[in-house]
């Protein structure tokens, strides 16, 4: 049993320093192959037109920029 308890807190340390050293880096999590963009894909879906969702997105997302855009420029002014 004491063999069992040893383990768990080795473990259990082990994962406690690996997401201290992650929130001090703060760095995104990559996988060590590189992903979907070694094999050349450039999205996950082989859809030829986006969605309605992504769509709806893509065009919150163009407004949010042009919106921090005309903020800047009249910053600069």
């Amino acid at each position: 049993m004491s063999t069992f308890i040893l383990a768990f807190l080795f473990f259990l340390l082990m994962v406690t320093a690996m997401a201290i050293g992650y929130i001090l880096q703060r760095k995104t999590i990559a996988g060590s192959c590189g992903g979907l963009g070694v094999l050349g894909i450039s999205k996950a879906c082989d859809c030829p037109e986006p969605c309605d969702r992504k769509k709806a997105r893509i065009e919150r997302e163009e407004k949010r920029q042009k919106k921090i855009n005309e903020w800047k420029d009249n910053q600069i002014l």
